[in-house]
């Protein structure tokens, strides 16, 4: 047998957690490298957003000819 907590969690259960993350435990520093990291993870998220974009534009423009 297996058990779920071996298994992947979902992306929507991962943002949930995120969201739920107790933030009073943590220090001025630590929520400024939380913050970071998630700012890090707002371009990474909308570089690749922009080149998805890009590349159904073109795939778009293939098929319509």
């Amino acid at each position: 047998m297996f058990d779920e907590a071996d298994l992947p969690k979902r992306k929507a259960d991962l943002l949930a957690d995120l969201a739920r993350e107790d933030l009073d435990r943590l220090s001025i520093a630590e929520l400024d490298g939380r913050i970071a990291a998630l700012e890090a993870e707002l371009v990474r998220s909308r570089a690749k957003r922009v080149g998805a974009a890009e590349f159904r534009n073109a795939a778009d423009a293939l098929f319509r000819k």
